[in-house]
């Protein structure tokens, strides 16, 4: 399966920003920056049978 691009605003900037997604990945957790401002965010995202089920952003460390 192709990744998938999902859009969100950053936690700190509020700028739209996006971030590729693999669909077989199932459900995992990681830590990437802000494109736009440098800012670390918190993924949390869950696929089932290629469907996007969650996709959560936290400041981490809060």
């Amino acid at each position: 399966m192709e990744q998938q691009e999902y859009f969100f605003s950053c936690l700190y900037c509020f700028q739209e920003v996006s971030v590729l997604l693999d669909p077989t990945s199932g459900q995992h957790e990681y830590v990437e920056d802000c494109e736009v401002c440098c800012n670390p965010m918190e993924f949390k995202i869950t696929f089932e049978n290629g469907e996007l089920q969650e996709f959560e952003v936290y400041k981490p460390y809060e």
